[in-house]
């Protein structure tokens, strides 16, 4: 009879605990699926943002027309950003990170080896110049920034440059070291050169297509470009 009631005991506690292990695994699920559902809502707000700060700038973009591209209320968007300065913030951020990323591939790509530099160096500029177009909302949100200026803080535009365009142009003056060091160039000032290397094949494919706004000729970009880089083999290159 006691080995009986024991065994009863026994089956009752497992029962309990087979219960609360139940409502544990049931609440960290529901956690997840929650942080989840979180994260996609916080992407979609950092698309139609990007697409609406693009389209519109960062002082006629309004918080209701961000909303409506990322089909969330304002309510959700407010749940996930203070304010309109910190959502500009996180989305000029996010996708210098992505363009940044991707440069510093061409730069490993084309200077991590390099064979031929005329060529490489060529290749590379023609990789700088390339339309991308995963890339075009970001590209567009460049050219607002650009147009407006003076009304875009100031931290904000620090932070922009340290996470993108500062840390290619970092990666380019490290490759023409590496290359004067190699002596196949003749660098004093590797970052002047890296200014000097991207203004050379790039301002004028940046003027000719409004910063990418207008289509370019392949041809006329590759003559640029190759024209960009042979100049300034003339003023690096060696004597």
């Amino acid at each position: 009879m006691c080995s009986k009631r024991t065994s009863d005991k026994v089956q009752h506690v497992m029962h309990l605990l087979q219960h609360s292990l139940y409502f544990f695994l049931e609440g960290d699920l529901s956690r997840d699926n929650v942080t989840r559902r979180g994260s996609v809502k916080r992407q979609a707000i950092l698309e139609g943002a990007r697409e609406v700060f693009g389209r519109d700038g960062y002082s006629r973009a309004s918080i209701d027309a961000i909303a409506k591209v990322a089909e969330v209320s304002t309510r959700t968007i407010y749940n996930h950003f203070t304010d309109k300065d910190e959502l500009f913030r996180a989305v000029i951020l996010e996708s210098a990170e992505q363009v940044r990323e991707r440069q510093l591939a061409d730069l490993e790509r084309h200077l991590g080896k390099v064979v031929d530099l005329e060529s490489d160096l060529i290749a590379l500029g023609l990789a700088f110049t390339t339309v991308m177009p995963q890339f075009g909302a970001h590209f567009a949100l460049v050219r607002q920034i650009q147009a407006e200026i003076g009304h875009i803080p100031e931290d904000v535009l620090v932070a922009w440059q340290e996470t993108g365009p500062q840390p290619v142009q970092a990666g380019l003056a490290r490759r023409l070291a590496e290359l004067d060091e190699r002596g196949l160039l003749d660098v004093e000032d590797p970052n002047r050169a890296a200014r000097h290397f991207v203004a050379l094949v790039g301002s004028e494919v940046q003027s000719r297509t409004y910063s990418g706004a207008l289509p370019i000729d392949e041809a006329a970009r590759e003559e640029i470009v190759t024209a960009g880089v042979r100049t300034f083999l003339r003023a690096y290159g060696l004597r």
